[in-house]
Parts: structure tokens; C-alpha cells; sequence
């Protein structure tokens, strides 16, 4: 339990984190982007003043000495001065490979008026000059954020659905767990009691029919106590016949289910060793069969085959009921999911759980026709 805690606490802390970055990335970029755009604004204005003092006023020596030094220290922010006939007169930070090229920094003074309107130096003798700038290359540079950010905050959606679907996939096993433990501990406790009774009974009559029946459906309810036992912890895989496991269940099922059911086994003639938890594995095929059962309404035909395929060990469980629909089939294995009208859907989903989580394999429905029956596929690697 507290590692299941541990584990949703570590996930929300890295939920909000991946919030905080997108947040402050976007927030940062914005405000850089603005700031640096009207400090270059007002960079070219005072440029833009200073010029014009210069146009209408004869200055002294030190405020032409001022004019030059606001003029020199624009190193970032590309500038270019036309006269009224479009000739360039003056130029700053522009590519060296077009400053002596009168056409290509005409051209290119027209491209900036595209970005910023030119603002108009009026000069006595009446050849009044315009002044064309742009953004500096880093503002430009920063163009490209907006598309950073776009790549950040479907990055930021996409973690946050994996994320959703995370803790409710957490949440939905924490709660089957929690669930399978809680029933294998409420079953126990009757159970203790009931073999203790047993005992008395057997020293009273121990040749009693009665006793033995009710003996063997003890033991089936201190199966059934031990598979929720485990689910809600990680079992061993000790056993390794798997041959054994499958013919002890084949047998024990063909005695409980319908005489009208023809169920047969199919099983490789020479045994298979493979890593498994018998209990936990005979409540899937239990879960199979009786889902099978059901579905055939008690009369049909019902083959169970084990086999190799490339390394992996394949069961199939094929029967001849009343199949499924597209839809039916896409949920079978979900939580709470069931066709049957008292049907609590866990069967499935506690199955997909085991062969999934506990055996490292893959159970689905290989094939399915409405009216034609269903095949259920397991697969396990031997290794």
C-alpha cells in the first residue's frame, strides 16, 4: 500500500512538473520576445531623433560627438537610410556581401518596410530621407519560438493523456488488488472454522458420503481463497509441468460442466516445461472455459489445444457459442464489462491481469464470428 502511495505521489510530482516548464517556458518567451521588441523600438527611435537634430539644427561639435556615438553603438539592429529617390545613403549591420551593392540594399531596405513602416526625416533642402530597419538577428532568431513552444505544449497534452491513463490503469489495479485480497480474507476466516468442523465430523462418521462431498468443496474454497491471495501480491512461478497443470484442470472442469458440452483436450505428446503459478493459471483457464459454457448456453462443442510456436507457448480455448460482436470484443477484457445480466465483468480482466503481469504473456481473442463461436488465444514464453 505504501508503495502504491509512493508510486501516484511520484507521478503527480512529475505531472506538475512538466505543468511548471510548459508554463514558465511559454511565460518567459512571451515577456523575452515583447521586451527585447520594444527595447529595440526604442532604440531606433532615439537613433531616428538624433538624426533629425542633426537635419535641423547645425549642432555643435559635442552633440555631433553624442549623434556618433548613438549612432556607433547600435551593433545588433540592422538600419538603412534611402533618400527620396530610393538611393542608400547610410547603413548599418547589414550583410558585408551587399553593402557595396546600391541595388541589393535598395531591395533589401523595401523588405523591411514590410516588418516596420520607414520613418521620415524631413531635411531642409527638401531631399528628405527614410529610415528602414528590422528586427536584430537575435529577435529574429526568436521567430522560431512560437513553434518550440507548440512542439512543448503537445509534448506537455501528450504526457498529460499517457499520464491520465497511467493513474487510472494504477488506480483500477490498486483496486482489483485491494479487492482480491479483501475476498481471499473474508473467505478464510468462515474457512478455518468450517475444516476444524470437518475434523470433528470425520472422527464421528469418517466412511460419510456427505463428509467427503462437503471435504472436496472446502478445498475448492481454499483454492478459490488462495488464487485472490495472490493477485493482490506478486506469486511465484515455481511450477514448471505444464502438461500437469492443464490435464488437472481439464479434469476437474469436465466433471462440472454440461454432459451436452463435448469437451475435449488437445495436448503435445511430449511435456512442456515452462515457468507458471498453478493456482493463478488454473483460475484463467477456469475463467475461459466457463465464459465458453456460458456462451454456448450449456450445448455445443468445447476444444481446448496446447501447443509451440516460435518459442511460445500457445492455449487455445475454441467453442462454438453465440460469439461476439466487434464491440463485445474490444471490451471483453475491460473492468466491470459483461454480457451476461448478473455478470460482474472481472473474470477477464482478472485473467488479462494474471497472464500479463504475472507471466509476462498475452492473452486476447484470436477469432470471433457472431453465431460461429469464439477462440480465446494465451501466449507465454518459455523463457
Amino acid at each position: 500500500m505504501r508503495k502504491s502511495i509512493l508510486t501516484r505521489l511520484n507521478n503527480w510530482i512529475i505531472f506538475l512538473l512538466m505543468t511548471l516548464v510548459v508554463v514558465t517556458v511559454v511565460v518567459a518567451s512571451t515577456i523575452l520576445i515583447n521586451f527585447l521588441r520594444k527595447e529595440e523600438i526604442k532604440r531606433v527611435d532615439i537613433l531616428v531623433s538624433a538624426l533629425k537634430f542633426q537635419q535641423e539644427v547645425t549642432p555643435s561639435l559635442e552633440v555631433q560627438e553624442l549623434i556618433l556615438k548613438i549612432y556607433s553603438s547600435n551593433n545588433t539592429i540592422p538600419m538603412i537610410v534611402l533618400d527620396r529617390d530610393d538611393r542608400p545613403m547610410v547603413h548599418k549591420n547589414i550583410p558585408k556581401e551587399i553593402e557595396n551593392d546600391q541595388a541589393q540594399v535598395t531591395l533589401l531596405a523595401k523588405k523591411m518596410a514590410k516588418s516596420y513602416p520607414p520613418i521620415e526625416i524631413k531635411v531642409p533642402d527638401g531631399n528628405n530621407q527614410f529610415v528602414y530597419y528590422d528586427n536584430s538577428r537575435l529577435l529574429n532568431d526568436l521567430r522560431y519560438s512560437p513553434f518550440i513552444l507548440g512542439f512543448f505544449i503537445l509534448s506537455y497534452f501528450l504526457f498529460s493523456f499517457w499520464f491520465l491513463r497511467t493513474i487510472k490503469k494504477t488506480d483500477e489495479g490498486y483496486l482489483w488488488a485491494g479487492l482480491a485480497k479483501e475476498t481471499a480474507h473474508q473467505i478464510g476466516t468462515p474457512l478455518s472454522s468450517m475444516i476444524g468442523w470437518m475434523e470433528i465430523m470425520k472422527l464421528d462418521n469418517p466412511e460419510s458420503e456427505g463428509v467427503y462431498e462437503i471435504e472436496k468443496d472446502i478445498e475448492r474454497l481454499r483454492t478459490i481463497s488462495e488464487r485472490f491471495s495472490k493477485i493482490g501480491s506478486v506469486p511465484e512461478l515455481n511450477d514448471m509441468n505444464f502438461n500437469e497443470t492443464i490435464i488437472e484442470n481439464y479434469n476437474y472442469l469436465k466433471t462440472r460442466i454440461s454432459k451436452k458440452i463435448s469437451f475435449s483436450l488437445h495436448l503435445p505428446t511430449y511435456t512442456i516445461l515452462v515457468p507458471h503459478n498453478k493456482i493463478l493459471m488454473s483460475w484463467v483457464i477456469e475463467n475461459l472455459v466457463k465464459n465458453a459454457v456460458d456462451a454456448m448456453k450449456g450445448e455445443g462443442t468445447l476444444d481446448m489445444y496446447v501447443f509451440e510456436r516460435n518459442k511460445n507457448i500457445l492455449i487455445e480455448v475454441k467453442d462454438s457459442g453465440s460469439g461476439m460482436t466487434k464491440q463485445q470484443a474490444r471490451n471483453a477484457f475491460k473492468p466491470g464489462y459483461s454480457t451476461k445480466k448478473r455478470g460482474w465483468g472481472l473474470g477477464l480482466s482478472l485473467a488479462k491481469r494474471v497472464i500479463h503481469e504475472y507471466h509476462n504473456g498475452d492473452i486476447k481473442i484470436s477469432q470471433t464470428e457472431v453465431g460461429k463461436g469464439t477462440t480465446f488465444r494465451i501466449t507465454i514464453g518459455k523463457s
